[in-house]
């Protein structure tokens, strides 16, 4: 190859590399969902609202924006209807916990999207609302899955080790969180 052959060849590359850049990626489902192959869904009842969805989410490790959107939604805060981007990695953390229970159950939400306002609200009722709540930057959920004992689903979600895990009893749910790996 001459030098002006391989002068054209770099500069093909360097524009192929440029366009890429430019071209947004698609989201991913999370590095440990993206080797596994398949759809991945998930069914919902939220216990405010009483609305239900059960969704398709990825297919094949790619997150599906339109219902991402849809889970957005869904998941917004049901006090003010606000809506906030749900962290994707949270919905692997659900269907995990379903394939490692063997179920495809309905998970029951208790609590998504957390405004800043609903939060200071909630905290000034409830010294169990963090100031800074996982909630509130839509990495956080409060959940039950139906039929299963809510200890089994906070037993699996801390073996997961994939964020953080809070078990109220009282309430019967569980928080799981994409926050930092730890356990209350």
């Amino acid at each position: 190859m001459d030098r002006r052959s391989f002068l054209a060849l770099g500069a093909k590359a360097a524009a192929g590399i440029l366009l890429a850049q430019a071209v947004p990626a698609p989201v991913l489902a999370s590095s440990r969902s993206r080797a596994e192959k398949g759809s991945r869904n998930l069914a919902f009842y939220h216990t405010h609202t009483r609305e239900c969805l059960e969704i398709t989410y990825a297919r094949n490790g790619v997150c599906d924006p339109k219902a991402l959107h849809q889970i957005n939604r869904y998941l917004r805060d049901f006090r003010t209807s606000e809506v906030y981007p749900i962290d994707p990695d949270i919905l692997d953390i659900l269907w995990h916990i379903q394939q490692e229970i063997g179920c495809r159950s309905t998970y029951e939400i208790i609590s998504g999207y957390r405004s800043p306002g609903t939060n200071r609200r909630l905290r000034g009722k409830s010294g169990g609302v963090a100031k800074r709540s996982l909630h509130m930057k839509g990495q956080a959920l409060d959940i039950r899955l139906s039929g299963k004992n809510t200890r089994l689903v906070r037993d699996c979600a801390v073996a997961l080790e994939q964020g953080g895990v809070g078990y109220y009893a009282s309430s019967d749910f569980v928080h799981i969180d994409t926050g930092k790996v730890r356990v209350w």
